[in-house]
Order: structure tokens, then sequence, then C-alpha cells
């Protein structure tokens, strides 16, 4: 039997139901969240935006007019062309095409950020669960005293301490703020779980006769599941800057892989002239930020007013 935060409020509250496993039917979160999005438009911005990022990602290589020139393409007949019908983004210093670069690079970035905070979920949480859980003893001791460490340590600086000792890479740009990005996660899960194992429906559970190992990841770790896409969210815009950042360093991904840091630290060297080659990427930089942003604080203000 699994006891959650929400049937325990729904059990005190005189309205849980044997066949109602959520805090609210289906049809009543579409109705809620269509309410939502109508009273915050910036949510449903958000949402559209990410949305067709990650549609972007996905597809790429058919959407790009020239996915060729993700490559090696070399064109120096039309090198340096202005914004124009055939090429809506210019073309940069060989002659590729920025729009389709720009595009592909959609690819390698949203891969990139999706991957690190998937890493950073797997190892933080449930070490944060564990040191919340089992709050005295020397494993959660330890657990703890290694995050502060690495928190102590500013994230920028220990991301490009790990990609200059391992050489610039996209899988270095990845193991890099993974171990940077974890003990985020390993706190947060540690302060929900300190909060969450004194809630009733811990209690329950404990009297039903559930093991400790049990309530640990079967009751309070699926309990953190709003909080942790309220983060994820949030921190997808900040990975991706974080990547971008290292790109534009060269010591991220490295050409000719189209990554928007490397195509402005490329054409940063030919400013104001050819003006395109930098604005089109960084404003590629700033929707993803702004839009995952949005998302993630709609979010958690849309959970936050299911709640109320």
């Amino acid at each position: 039997m699994s006891f959650s935060k929400e049937a325990a409020m729904r059990t005190e509250a005189g309205t849980s139901s044997p066949d109602d496993g959520s805090l609210l039917h289906e049809a009543g979160v579409r109705r809620r969240l269509a309410v939502f999005i109508r009273r915050s438009p910036l949510f449903g911005v958000g949402m559209l935006l990410c949305l067709s990022i990650l549609m972007i990602a996905a597809f790429a290589p058919l959407i790009a007019p020239y996915p060729e020139d993700a490559g090696t393409t070399v064109r120096f007949a039309s090198r340096l062309q202005p914004p124009s019908a055939q090429f809506w983004f210019g073309t940069d210093e060989v002659g590729r095409d920025v729009l389709s670069r720009v595009l592909m690079g959609t690819q390698a970035t949203i891969m990139m950020a999706l991957t690190v905070l998937f890493i950073s979920v797997l190892i933080g949480v449930p070490l944060g669960v564990i040191a919340g859980f089992w709050k005295i003893g020397m494993l959660s001791g330890t657990i703890m005293r290694v995050t502060e460490v690495f928190l102590a340590i500013p994230s920028l600086v220990f991301v490009l301490s790990v990609s200059a000792l391992l050489g610039p890479s996209l899988p270095v740009t990845i193991l890099a703020i993974s171990l940077a990005w974890w003990t985020w996660y390993a706190r947060l899960a540690y302060g929900e779980t300190l909060l969450l194992q004194q809630q009733q429906f811990v209690d329950a559970a404990r009297v039903a006769g559930a093991s400790s190992l049990r309530i640990a990841f079967s009751e309070i770790l699926p309990n953190l599941t709003s909080v942790l896409l309220v983060k994820i969210t949030v921190d997808l815009g900040y990975v991706v800057l974080l990547g971008a950042s290292l790109g534009f360093l060269g010591l991220g991904v490295q050409a000719p892989t189209p990554e928007w840091g490397v195509m402005i630290a490329n054409g940063r060297e030919l400013l104001p002239d050819a003006w395109w080659l930098v604005t089109f990427p960084g404003l590629a930089i700033v929707i993803t930020v702004v839009a995952f942003n949005l998302l993630g604080d709609g979010i958690s203000d849309f959970l936050s007013s299911a709640y109320d």
C-alpha cells in the first residue's frame, strides 16, 4: 500500500475516493491549466517557445535549409553574405548558412542540457533522499559534507577547470557540468526529505509496517516530483547558458560542430561588419533561457495554485 502526501490530505478532508489516485481528476487538471494559461499569458508563451525549441532540436536536420552546413562545407563564393531571401540569417566566413547552423546547434545544445540534468538528477536526488531520511550517521554526514565542498566552489570555475584538465569536447562538457550540478539536486532532495518525513502519510506507512527503504523511495521520492520538475525546467536554461559560455571560451564543443557559443566566438572577430554571425546565435541563447525560465516559473505557480 502506498501513502502519498495528496492522499493523506484528502483523507484529512474527508474527500478521499478509492478510485481517485491524484489530487485532481485529469479533466480538472486540464481545465485548471487552461484557466491558468489565460490568466498567465507569459506561461503560455514560455510553454509554446519550449515546445518549439524541443521540436526544432528533434527535427533540425529536416527543418534546416542546408543541413550539410553543420559540417565542414565550404562555399567561398557566398561567404559573409548578409541576411537575404536565400540565406535568411546570412552566411559565415566560409559561406555556410547561419540559419541552418543555428537550427542544428539547437540539437546539440538541448541534448547536452538534457543529458547533464538527467545525470545530475540520477546522482543527486537519491543521495539527497538517503542523507535526509537517515540523517543521523556517518553516511548522511559524509554525503552532505561532500556536497557542501562542491557547492563551495563556483560552478563556472569548477567546470572551466575540469574542461581545461580533460580537454574540450562535448562529452567533457557534459561530464564537467554534471559534476558541478548534481550537488544542487542533492541539497534540494535533502531539504525536502527532512520536511516530508514529518508528514502523516510517512507515519501511516510506518504503522502499516513499511521498511525504511520502501518509505524513502516509494513514499518520499515520488512526492519530490513537483519541486524537481520546476527546478529541472529552470535549470535547462542555465545549463544551456553555461554550455554556451564554455563554447565561447574554447573549452566546450569544438568546431565544426554547430554550437551557439562557438558561433558567437568565431563571429566576434568579424564585428561590426558581419553582425549577423553573433546576433542570431545570441538571440537563440536568450530565447531559450527566457523560455525555460518562463515555463519553470509558470509550472511553480500552477502547482502552488493546485494545492490552494
